[in-house]
Parts: structure tokens; sequence; C-alpha cells
């Protein structure tokens, strides 16, 4: 589609004449979605921004977006990733991407129209995608504050108006999970995906056992939100991991396992840098099960080396939150004299587990010896954002300095 369209879409006038860059932030949802319509219009590139941001990470982003783009308009659009990893980038995007990675998600569902209840931020791949479909599509986008779902303020879903989609992070599904209410909402949703960090066994079969529509996949901001998901009909058939690819991506292993993803809806570089081709291999080890289905098995740079051992800290962390023990918690590797790294288990304060003696029994029952914490750590400011990810380079600091 051309980018008039996307203007028009969004109900905006176009401004060519003014051309000027725009960084749109905004806590509310209503405030930001006036912003981005404005900015679009307006022409220049556009370049998303968390409002929640800290001194740090703001000067972070104020230094890449001050730097200037030698290419024209290719990737006007530039949406904040990092993740894990600290450090902030802007992955570049256009109506084109968007378009693709929409009309790929329609395809997969088998939808014309899309609806969806907004509870993740707009600054982010999976809250702004979520908007787009509805834009793109002609659908309705109700946007809703999570604490307010959470004790039971929920939209209703208007019959007759079409599908409604849901995004929620795995501790937002945990949260719900148990409530008879809760889960009769959920019900009534197309599909409600599950992403932002991984989903441990329980929880999984918990939301089976409930009968409820989940739809776990897989994608970044850089692919323009998932490229596989696995359908809610397949799940609640006993499917696994994070489904087939959807029609306008191609998913496939590289070298050492990593996922490789083709297509349309891919990114074209990080601001101000450009790439060139539609192939992307991701830092994300895979397999793939006898269904075609994806299994995200953890991040190639993530692994833990400890004593010449690699532990892979996503499969230390489902093993724990099984136990019960833990409200939320992340393993990480830290430098030591022995070990090379030392496996780490950091927990929020305020939820310490009330009996590490039974962690250590399931351990061992799960995991090898070289894979369990050497150290378990309260941290008391969790930095875990509204997407689910843990800022894992931050955790590391955390530990070192004690």
């Amino acid at each position: 589609m051309e980018r008039v369209d996307l203007i028009r879409l969004l109900g905006a006038e176009p401004l060519l004449a003014e051309r000027g860059d725009r960084v749109v932030e905004a806590r509310e949802p209503a405030e930001f979605v006036g912003k981005f319509t404005e900015a679009v219009a307006a022409g220049g590139n556009v370049f998303l921004a968390d409002a929640g941001w800290g001194q740090a990470e703001r000067a972070q982003f104020n230094a890449l977006v001050a730097r200037k783009a030698a290419d024209g308009w290719r990737g006007w659009l530039c949406i904040p990733t990092g993740g894990s990893s600290g450090a902030i980038k802007l992955a570049r995007h256009d109506e084109g991407t968007l378009a693709a990675a929409v009309k790929g998600f329609c395809g997969h569902f088998g939808v014309t129209k899309v609806n969806a209840v907004g509870v993740l931020p707009l600054h982010h791949v999976s809250g702004f995608m979520a908007w787009m479909r509805t834009v793109l599509t002609g659908g309705s986008h109700v946007a809703a504050n999570w604490k307010a779902v959470e004790a039971g303020e929920r939209p209703a879903l208007p019959a007759g108006e079409g599908d409604w989609f849901l995004s929620l992070v795995p501790t937002q599904l945990q949260r719900l999970i148990g409530d008879r209410e809760a889960e009769e909402w959920l019900r009534g949703f197309r599909a409600v995906f599950i992403g932002g960090a991984p989903a441990w066994p329980e929880l999984i079969e918990a939301g089976r056992a409930a009968r409820l529509p989940l739809a776990f996949s897989y994608g970044m901001t850089e692919t323009a939100a998932m490229v596989t998901a696995l359908k809610p009909e397949e799940f609640l058939a006993g499917g696994q991991g994070s489904g087939t690819a959807l029609p306008h991506a191609n998913v496939t292993l590289g070298e050492e396992g990593r996922v490789v993803v083709e297509g349309a809806s891919l990114f074209f570089g990080y601001w101000p840098d450009t790439r060139a081709g539609e192939v992307w291999a991701t830092e994300d080890l895979g397999r793939f099960d006898e269904r075609g289905s994806l299994h995200v098995l953890g991040r190639r740079d993530a692994l833990i080396i400890t004593g010449g051992e690699k532990v892979d800290p996503a499969e230390v962390e489902r093993v724990l939150r099984g136990t019960g023990q833990f409200a939320d918690v992340a393993v990480i590797g830290v430098p030591d004299a022995q070990w090379g790294e030392a496996v780490v288990a950091c927990y929020p304060a305020e939820f310490a587990p009330h009996d590490l003696e039974a962690v250590g029994r399931v351990l061992g029952s799960h995991l090898a010896g070289f894979k369990h914490p050497k150290r378990y750590v309260a941290v008391a400011r969790w930095p875990r954002n509204a997407q689910g990810k843990v800022n894992r380079a931050e955790l590391r600091r955390e530990v070192a300095a004690r």
C-alpha cells in the first residue's frame, strides 16, 4: 500500500510541506494515537518512544534520533527495541512492512476485519501492531488499562462486529487464570496471544484445562510482530510450541539451530543504518516438532557457559517457576573465578521463596547439577517492563555490585 493510504486510513490530512522528524510518546493510548496520526501526516521520520524511560534510556534514545540517515525515506517508522540486552535500538519499518504483517495475520487466522482490546503499550511492537491491524482492516480498537482489567473492569466484546483479539504476556495470563469471570471473558476472544517472555508448562496446562483460546506466537520488533502462531484450536487439541509460519513469512533453522526469518515484513535495519535483503538470522535457537510448530529453545547470546557446560537460562527458569515458589524469576550468568560463569537465580525481594530446600529437590529431579543456581539473589527493584521482558544487563550489574 502507498504511504498516502496509511495517512488516509488514520484519518489525517497529509501536510507534505513540513517533512520534519517527529518523536511520538504518550502514556495514554488516545493521546498516543493522536500524536502518531499527526506525525505520519506531517511526513519525515517518526520515532516511537517510551514515556516511562529513565534519564539514561532517554539520553541513549536522543543520541540515536540525532543521527541522520542518508538513504531517504526507506524505513521511516522507527520502533524501539532492546528487550533483555539493555541497549536501545530503533528498528526501521514503513507502510509496506506493516501491511505485509497485517495481511499475513489475517490469512493465518482467516479473518478480514480485526478487532482488538489493547492492554500493552503502543510504543512497543506488540501493542502497536495490535492497533495497526484494526486500522488497516477497518476494525475496532479498545484501549484498556491492565490494572483495571485485573481488578475486574473488562471491556465488553460486542457481538456481530467480527472476531476480537487480545495480547498478553505470561505473567498477565497467570493473574487471570483461576478467576471464573476472567476466564469467561477470555473465552470470548478469537485468540489470546501469549508472547514477550517464555511461558512455563504449568501455565500452559492451566490455560488448556480452562479451555482458553490461547495462541502462543513468535515474532519481534524486527519482523513487525508475529511470524508464527499456534492457532487456538491447535492449542486446545494438544498442540505445542509457537505454531507454524504466517503466510507472509518463511521461518527456517540456520547454523547452530538459529531461527531465520524471510518475508516482506522484515525491518530495513536499525536507525540510521540500513540492511539489504529479506532474510534475518535471529539470535534465537529453535526446533520444529512433527507438526511443523516452532519451539524456541532460548537465545544463542544468552547461554551461560559454566565449567565448560552450556546452560540455557530459559530452561532453568521454567523448572524454577514450576516449583510454585517464585512469583517471578530470572536466571543469569555472572563472572566466577572457578567456573567462568556462575548460574544465579534472581527474584523480586517482595516475593521471596519460602522453601529453597524444596526447590533444590525439584531441580535435582529435573536438571543436571551444573544447571542448578549456585546463588539466589533478592532484587529490590525488579527490572521487568510492560512487555514481560527482564533487563538482564541490569540484573547482572545488581548482582556484581554485591
